[in-house]
């Protein structure tokens, strides 16, 4: 079997808690987006990902109030929408600019994350969050600026995260065969559509209910072995 060459992570409940994603930041964007929507509606790149969810939600004409409650449906819905993110990291990248948080990152996955690129293993983030916001969250974390050991981002853009050929496209980008990629993600499903792809796999089961054998399983990044996957 070959060597890993790349290894693709998650963010959400991978690298990251879950809490901070769903308590910290999820909160701050709804409780801001209605006002930066009407403060910020005449700049070019907030029209178009307004546009874009008009045109996801197929309406043709929608007042700004109507956009906004569609928007915080959705931030409720927790909805994998591409413009509903793009929005979101508009919102945060004020709240880290302005120290109103730092973002969580496992201290074992940021020590681990060092390591492998320091030993030249390409690394690579695929998460529902666009990437403008995966790149804020790695900027400020706990752990310090993460961003250096990443080579690359993919978002929904590339497709749903559920989906191989999201994972087709990604090993195409990075320019490797699919099975020289390992992808770490807790959702088994996300985990399936890798392998379907040819992407090896690893379960991060940090909540122990959500461990499961169709998957290699480890507690944390300290446990993934290379050479094992």
């Amino acid at each position: 079997m070959a060597s890993i060459r790349a290894i693709l992570t998650d963010i959400e409940g991978t690298t990251s808690s879950i809490s901070f994603v769903k308590d910290v930041l999820f909160p701050y964007a709804r409780e801001r987006l209605p006002a930066f929507v009407v403060t910020h509606a005449d700049k070019p790149e907030v029209q178009h990902w307004l546009h874009e969810a008009a045109r996801e939600a197929g309406v043709v004409s929608a007042s700004e109030q109507e956009i906004i409650d569609l928007l915080i449906r959705w931030i409720d819905e927790d909805r994998k929408s591409t413009a509903l993110k793009a929005l979101q990291g508009m919102i945060w990248e004020d709240g880290y600019r302005d120290a109103d948080f730092h973002a969580h990152v496992y201290a074992d996955a940021a020590r681990r994350l060092s390591q492998w690129a320091a030993a030249g293993i390409a690394l690579y983030v695929y998460s529902s969050g666009s990437v403008a916001a995966q790149k804020l969250l790695f900027a400020h974390s706990v752990e310090g600026d993460l961003t250096r050991v990443f080579s690359g981002y993919f978002d929904t853009g590339t497709g749903a995260k559920r989906e191989r050929d999201s994972y087709t496209r990604i090993a195409h980008a990075i320019g490797m065969p699919a099975a020289d990629i390992l992808f770490l993600s807790d959702i088994v499903e996300e985990l399936d559509a890798a392998r379907a792809a040819g992407m090896r796999t690893v379960l991060l089961a940090r909540d122990e209910a959500n461990v499961t054998a169709t998957h290699p399983v480890v507690s944390d990044f300290d446990a993934i072995d290379l050479d094992a996957v």
